[in-house]
């Protein structure tokens, strides 16, 4: 079996049988290609050690043709983990090839995650107008996500019928096809109906876009559903007008509801749930920020001799 040929049976197996997202599926199909790029279309019994040595390296002094960028070490891993993805596979089929487990992943340092205080999200809050729809919207928004931690991806694909304001809680698919409840506070529970209440549309969509477009048959149904890259300038601009010199996006909302728990005395578990994390060496990216927050609680209560 050559490599293209392994390629297209694992990128379907991760669709039908894996239940990947078509987002995970591209990417590996991207990173996977990638390699026979630079080994060629080989047999799978081809690929060796000294293979796999020399394609770290390639990955390594890899310059984009249009950007002149290189690939960074988190992301050479990514292509890594593709690979030893399609291993993996093969071998379940009784296919010969290298062990998966002879691919050993580089060390990397995770970047320190961009939150804000509470006090900066008060502050980006007041810089919204709600005396339009457009602000009525953004208010909502911004609401939800520090409320519920949502992913842009997830917050964009939600429908009016998919969230409860009632009960203040409700279902979302996130990575790897997988459910998990979302809660929100009465405030976001208040705004998002506020925002509503002020649409006369009956598209199906929670957040519209307030541009006007002409209805194709190519563009009905979802036409005005709004976009991630539109929610991501949105939150950039409030937080630049509230004079936050950090970057923040949709992201940094996801991040801020994680510490905004944790330094309130929610354990790690339950926030591991909260964010739909399958590994809780995920969450535990959040912890290091919660130190000065535990530092204090040492100085206020321990006992000095």
């Amino acid at each position: 079996m050559f490599i293209s040929e392994a390629l297209t049976d694992f990128l379907e197996h991760l669709e039908v049988e894996s239940g990947r997202s078509q987002k995970t599926i591209i990417n590996y199909q991207l990173y996977l290609e990638r390699f026979i790029d630079f080994a060629g279309d080989i047999p799978v019994d081809k690929i060796t050690s000294e293979l796999i040595r020399q394609y770290r390296l390639w990955l390594n002094r890899y310059k984009n043709d249009n950007t002149g960028e290189s690939l960074s070490l988190i992301t050479q891993s990514y292509h890594l983990i593709a690979l030893r993805g399609l291993l993996t596979y093969l071998s379940r089929r009784d296919i010969k090839s290298l062990a998966a487990d002879k691919i050993i992943l580089p060390k990397t340092v995770r970047k320190q995650v961009t939150f804000l205080q509470y006090d900066e999200v008060l502050r980006m809050i007041e810089q919204i107008p709600t005396d339009t729809e457009s602000g009525l919207r953004d208010r909502a928004i911004v609401e939800l996500l520090f409320s519920s931690g949502l992913r842009v991806s997830e917050l964009v694909n939600l429908n009016r019928d998919h969230i409860n304001l009632t009960r203040r809680e409700f279902m979302v698919r996130g990575k790897g096809q997988k459910d998990r409840p979302v809660f929100i506070s009465k405030g976001a529970a208040k705004h998002v109906s506020t925002y509503l209440n002020s649409r006369t549309d009956s598209l199906p969509a929670l957040f519209l876009s307030c541009s006007k477009r002409t209805i194709t048959p190519s563009t009905s149904g979802d036409y005005r559903r709004l976009s991630a890259r539109s929610i991501q300038r949105m939150v950039s601009q409030y937080a630049r007008l509230a004079g936050i010199t950090k970057h923040v996006s949709p992201h940094t909302m996801r991040h801020s509801f994680a510490t905004d728990l944790l330094m309130n005395g929610a354990d790690l578990r339950s926030v591991q749930s909260m964010l739909g994390h399958s590994n809780i060496s995920t969450t535990q990216v959040y912890t290091h920020v919660t130190d000065q927050h535990l530092k204090d609680i040492h100085e206020r209560f321990h006992s000095d001799t």
